[in-house]
């Protein structure tokens, strides 16, 4: 990806997003195919959450996060994209995930444009329903992580999700129930559930553009 200009900003916007046949790649498989009408009737928390695109040594990264163990996730310990809650002052869900991206790892939010959203995905386990954006940041950033969310900052190149394998890894996780997970080993951080689904219909978006 050269330098995020109009032509390329046409091209992600415009991208048919492939939605659940790329978030099934990587999905674990007691994941239930849930319609909208159904995950309502769950009464879900709503959320964002952001793939944040910046250069760094003259390539493009993203920037995940091992979450801080907290006993009332039950997603901590795991790697996640930023974002969050969406809260009763944001306007709406763009809002949300630049604002909790600059709370959780303390970019700057005022250089962060907001490109497209993706397809939203239904998380059983925290009954969440999370609204994936991507954005991006002319100004690179300086990562200063809120200690109570984030233990540890990892930058992925794009090139690395532009590659994803539609055959992933299978492994057995603590956290997967016991049962074989597909997951996105990335120099040995382990990325599954629903962050290594969006990562998959990012993949597939920038494969087909």
């Amino acid at each position: 990806m050269e330098f995020i200009g109009r032509d390329l900003l046409k091209k992600i916007r415009e991208t048919d997003l492939l939605g659940e046949n790329a978030h099934s790649i990587y999905s674990p498989p007691y994941r239930p195919l849930l319609s909208y009408e159904q995950i309502l009737e769950k009464n879900p928390r709503f959320a964002a959450v952001n793939i944040l695109l910046y250069l760094k040594d003259d390539e493009w990264h993203l920037p995940l996060m091992l979450r801080a163990k907290n006993e009332n996730d039950r997603h901590s310990g795991q790697i996640s994209l930023p974002g969050g809650s969406r809260d009763e002052g944001d306007k709406d869900f763009a809002e949300t995930a630049i604002r909790e991206t600059s709370e959780e790892i303390g970019i700057e939010k005022h250089y962060v444009r907001i490109i497209r959203e993706m397809s939203p995905i239904y998380i059983p386990p925290s009954n969440f329903y999370v609204r994936p954006f991507i954005s991006y940041t002319k100004k690179n950033p300086e990562f200063f992580l809120q200690e109570s969310e984030a233990l540890e900052l990892i930058e992925i190149p794009v090139s690395s999700i532009l590659n994803l394998s539609t055959e992933p890894e299978i492994m057995v996780l603590p956290s997967s129930r016991g049962i074989e997970v597909p997951v996105i080993n990335f120099n040995g951080y382990i990325i599954w559930g629903a962050t290594s689904m969006i990562l998959s219909e990012f993949s597939q978006l920038l494969k087909n553009m």
